[in-house]
């Protein structure tokens, strides 16, 4: 009798590619009465990598996420549209914020949320993040991450 040969794999878990959480930190009530709802900090410039799986985190918590807004200057090739869940999300544009992305839910109910650039210190984006979260917050994001920006941070 022959042993069976049991299929190797990259990983001990045997996936070659394992799913990452999106690191998303929401206002806990969802007042909406600061200046964000929340707070992102993506792992690359890549929105179609990036985009789904926030909009499917955020949808389990927010309902279904419609349109997405962003400034196509801080990210590489930005599409029209994403799909996620099997769901077409659309993309919009605008130059107001690299730092931002607005997402909205239903007709005219927007969701916004600061961007921690790709590659910012940890304790800078952890200390960012809190305050984009916290209750109440009136902090821009200029205020959130000073010295932070998308052309200024290692990818």
């Amino acid at each position: 009798m022959r042993p069976i040969q049991l299929p190797t794999f990259p990983t001990p878990w045997g996936f070659s590619v394992v799913p990452l959480l999106p690191r998303l930190v929401l206002e806990p009530t969802m007042s909406r009465g600061g200046m964000f709802d929340g707070a992102w900090w993506p792992r690359t410039r890549n929105v179609q990598a990036e985009l789904p799986d926030l909009i499917t985190a955020l949808s389990a918590h927010l309902g279904r996420i419609l349109r997405v807004g962003l400034d196509t200057m801080a990210w590489n090739a930005v599409p029209d549209s994403v799909v996620a869940d099997g769901l077409v999300v659309r993309i919009g544009w605008f130059a107001a914020s690299d730092q931002t992305i607005s997402l909205t839910r239903g007709l005219q109910d927007h969701f916004l949320l600061l961007v921690v650039p790709p590659g910012t210190d940890p304790r800078t984006a952890a200390a960012a993040m809190a305050g984009a979260a916290a209750t109440g917050n009136h902090r821009s994001a200029a205020e959130l991450l000073p010295a932070v920006g998308w052309t200024n941070v290692a990818v």
